[in-house]
């Protein structure tokens, strides 16, 4: 286990020095301009050049860049171009709503996967299910979070399209609506936030939902014709008893891998949901970073996003080894 720790945390580093490389290195193509950006519009040109230098935009892309990681290395991720704010301070602002809202969006995500993995097992032939399953894997991610404002915020009025939480000027010690209503003892902000945190939850789990539970109810289909499940049955062991005990902890490392590539997609719908229902998170801040060209932001959310996934990753294979021990380390 150490050893393998210290080879994923290796590969960490050199995964997000890559990818924050690659990410640098579109600057130089891309025709927005951070100094302009930071002057204004009608800045005169020797203004937008003093900020260019001072800034070190006139320089090489690899010194700019090996300026970025040596401040990096320092825990500094620079100034925003659009929030004038640190990185690290923007970042720390908005991560606890983009941590919610996945971890409640990768919940139900899950229990609808058992659900659709259930209803696979025992209707294995009605086509239906199939046909349902499919047709909700397939919907754009922006057309069903629009389908859940449309119905359930304008036409019927059950649940709130936008925004976090209708409370105003609450702010609790760890960010998490959900958590912190109940540790300040105002259980009325987290029924607020669940409220909130429903309809853009349900949109990002939709996509899980049906690519764990195709791949749930597939691994169990073969596990359940193993012989050691039909050893467990003539041993008098109850069905539940042989499903849970056999049958979903051998199944399970198709599923862990599939949820493992979730997060990276999760990510990217995060900047769409996020937009559709107004979610201050870090999908809207950085979908507003690219639009203003403010690189710092975009570098600083691609670095916590990466290193997220990999760690997630690392998670993953860990449970994988300890629900089948035939998988190493």
């Amino acid at each position: 286990m150490p050893f393998y720790l210290a080879k994923r945390i290796a590969g960490l580093v050199i995964v997000l020095l890559a990818m924050s490389f690659i990410v640098f290195c579109l600057q130089s193509v891309i025709p927005a301009d951070p100094a302009r950006a930071i002057a204004g519009p009608s800045a005169p040109v020797s203004t937008v050049e003093a900020i260019r230098q001072r800034l070190g935009l006139d320089q090489p892309v690899l010194a700019q860049y090996g300026r970025f990681i040596a401040r990096v290395a320092q825990g500094d991720l620079g100034t925003s171009v659009r929030t004038r704010q640190p990185v690290t301070a923007d970042i720390r602002k908005y991560l606890p709503a983009s941590f919610e809202l996945g971890l409640v969006a990768m919940a139900i995500g899950v229990a609808l996967a058992c659900l659709l993995a259930l209803l696979q097992g025992t209707f294995p032939r009605l086509g239906l299910v199939r046909l349902g399953i499919l047709a909700a894997g397939s919907a754009p991610i922006f057309f069903s979070a629009m389908l859940l404002v449309y119905f359930f915020w304008f036409r019927l009025g059950w649940l709130p399209g936008a925004g976090r939480l209708g409370i105003r000027n609450f702010s609790g010690p760890t960010g998490l609506n959900l958590v912190d209503g109940l540790l300040t003892g105002r259980p009325e902000v987290s029924l607020d936030a669940l409220s909130h945190i429903i309809l853009p939850a349900l949109a990002l789990a939709v996509p899980i939902a049906v690519a764990v539970g195709r791949s749930l109810g597939g691994a169990m289909h073969e596990v359940m014709q193993q012989g050691y499940i039909r050893t467990a049955r003539g041993n008098g062991l109850g069905e539940t008893a042989v499903l849970l005990r056999h049958g979903l902890r051998n199944a399970a490392g198709a599923p862990f891998a599939m949820i493992g590539l979730q997060v990276s997609l999760l990510f990217g719908n995060l900047l769409i949901v996020e937009r559709v229902f107004a979610w201050p998170g870090l999908g809207l801040y950085m979908l507003q970073a690219f639009a203003s060209a403010d690189l710092p932001a975009v570098l600083g959310v691609s670095l916590i996003f990466g290193a997220i996934y990999i760690l997630v990753n690392i998670g993953v294979e860990i449970a994988q080894s300890l629900a089948d021990p035939r998988i190493g380390l």
